[in-house]
């Protein structure tokens, strides 16, 4: 999958990033090497092969410390109430952002 530089040119606009040409060429090379080795990594037969949860547990015994799911806010004061005294905008418990995604 390589990506062209009208691709290059989407995704900075996307990121609201403004680059030369030269930058745009630079990162056009960046991004096909990174996407030529994801093409090699998911050619590779990983079936059977269970997941790891950390990278350190490929080669010694890693255990999870777990703590116990339980409340542990014992005031009587509304927490959310509290935390978004200091928000621009909240409805119905929820915090209101602007729209970024076009």
């Amino acid at each position: 999958m390589a990506l062209t530089p009208q691709d290059v040119s989407r995704i900075a606009h996307l990121a609201r990033l403004e680059l030369s040409d030269g930058e745009q060429s630079a990162l056009l090379g960046q991004l096909n090497g990174f996407f030529s080795i994801v093409e090699q990594m998911s050619a590779v037969d990983t079936s059977g092969v269970e997941p790891l949860y950390t990278p350190l547990s490929a080669v010694q015994h890693v255990s999870l410390r777990l703590r116990e799911d339980r409340v542990t806010e014992t005031e009587t004061i509304d927490q959310r109430e509290l935390k978004q005294r200091s928000a621009p905008a909240v409805e119905d418990g929820l915090f209101l952002v602007p729209k970024v995604i076009e």
